[in-house]
């Protein structure tokens, strides 16, 4: 697993990744604290943090089926949705893991029969899983077709 220091070089590995698997892949950049989601107290006209640097978040979307988009934070995690499931706190070293194993078709939906409920399980290098509650109403075709 490589380590990706910023979100520049996540994107850069997430562009590699759209190439190999033949997806397109549009990425939005917001650069500086008035721009970041997670900076709403920057205060105006305020760009920079208090230590002088300039925060990056980019948004990801790619085309194809499953539906995913990936927002890269500055703080070295990222949120995934898959199919309309949000995936918060994912480890930005573990997107392109997390996307691979989706595009591979390793990630599968487990049903539970007792309280109903569904679960998106992504598996991650290192025998880790990423395990994701799915409510019923968001259950689409895609993720149908991989109940367990």
């Amino acid at each position: 697993m490589d380590h990706l220091p910023s979100t520049e070089a996540a994107v850069t590995a997430l562009r590699a990744l759209a190439d190999t698997y033949g997806r397109e892949i549009d990425v939005t950049h917001d650069i500086g604290a008035d721009q970041t989601s997670r900076r709403t107290a920057a205060g105006v006209g305020v760009a920079a943090d208090p230590d002088g640097s300039l925060p990056h978040e980019a948004h990801v979307e790619f085309g194809g089926l499953p539906r995913v988009s990936v927002r890269l934070y500055p703080e070295d995690d990222a949120l995934i949705d898959v199919e309309g499931v949000e995936c918060p706190d994912i480890r930005r070293d573990d997107v392109p893991a997390f996307l691979r194993s989706l595009f591979d078709g390793l990630a599968h939906v487990r049903a539970r029969r007792f309280p109903p409920g569904y679960f998106l399980i992504v598996p991650l290098p290192g025998d880790r899983t990423h395990k994701e509650f799915i409510p019923m109403i968001v259950l689409t075709p895609w993720l149908s077709a991989r109940v367990r």
